[in-house]
């Protein structure tokens, strides 16, 4: 079987010596192609047409889930998307974002401001306007990922 390689020049060696080693040889004229995961960069949602499409993760609000329905706010719109909410947070950078309750994902950029709550709770504002409850559950983790 032939391969071609469409990864980062730093990973290539490593790559192609794995793939080497289980007996693929590596071509550029081969049909199929192995290519490095986006990492964290973009993800696939649908827009208000139905349509997939890939967003930047640098480009999202926040995330908000509501029943089944998970939508991804951006600062160009929202979106709808399949994936659960635990598979996003795993999925997001962690020094970015960060979960505020058990339904929103929040991007430390686009928090605007601030207000603490009574019982442990904090109110933020996002650069959009939105206002978002972090809950008591949250609380602690919200705190230490702020620096605060």
């Amino acid at each position: 079987m032939k391969l071609r390689l469409s990864v980062k020049e730093t990973n290539r060696e490593y790559v192609s010596g794995e793939l080497t080693a289980h007996g693929i040889e590596i071509s550029d004229d081969a049909e199929y192609s192995v290519t490095e995961s986006p990492g964290g960069n973009y993800l696939t949602v649908k827009d208000s047409k139905g349509d997939r499409v890939r967003i930047a993760c640098t480009d999202i609000v926040y995330i908000e889930s509501y029943g089944r329905n998970v939508d991804v706010h951006t600062t160009q719109g929202s979106y709808r998307t399949q994936e659960r909410m635990y598979k996003l947070e795993e999925f997001l950078d962690k020094s970015l974002f960060t979960r505020v309750s058990n339904s929103v994902i929040v991007q430390k950029k686009h928090i605007k401001k601030i207000r603490p709550s009574l019982s442990m709770k904090f109110i933020i504002t996002m650069s959009e306007g939105t206002v978002i409850d972090v809950t008591r559950s949250y609380y602690s983790s919200f705190r230490s990922f702020l620096g605060i």
